[in-house]
């Protein structure tokens, strides 16, 4: 089941289908995501996961995923193909730039849905290519 749920989650999240990614999580997901806060709940997962698709567009290729025997932990590695459509709040102004980012993913499941998802990537890198 974790496999099926992780992959239906990227799935969502490659079609930028916003109302499907939070079908895959728990209502009291807790949400870690690179450089930043951490969210609880499915509400305030589902308005990240907006405010995410209005002001990046981003493809995801190379997708690996995998899961424990128990199918209570899962991980996944990834390529972020993105551009940058919105300026986001302390960060450089968006004018459109494209960027490529390696991206990961870590998960806790329960009950056949992500309970934990935690993203990490180099935003460093991520300032550097869309300040060029």
């Amino acid at each position: 089941m974790s496999l099926g749920t992780l992959t239906n989650h990227h799935a969502a999240f490659k079609a930028g289908d916003v109302d499907a990614m939070p079908d895959c999580f728990t209502e009291d997901v807790e949400h870690r995501v690179n450089e930043g806060g951490i969210r609880h709940g499915l509400t305030l997962f589902a308005q990240f996961c907006t405010y995410v698709a209005a002001d990046y567009r981003k493809i995801l290729s190379d997708i690996d995923i995998f899961s424990n025997e128990a199918a209570t932990r899962g991980a996944a590695e990834f390529t972020v193909h993105g551009q940058y459509l919105k300026t986001d709040l302390g960060l450089p102004v968006a004018s459109g730039q494209s960027y490529m980012l390696p991206a990961g993913a870590f998960f806790d499941l329960r009950d056949g849905k992500i309970s934990r998802l935690t993203t990490f990537c180099n935003l460093e890198d991520w300032k550097r290519q869309v300040s060029e």
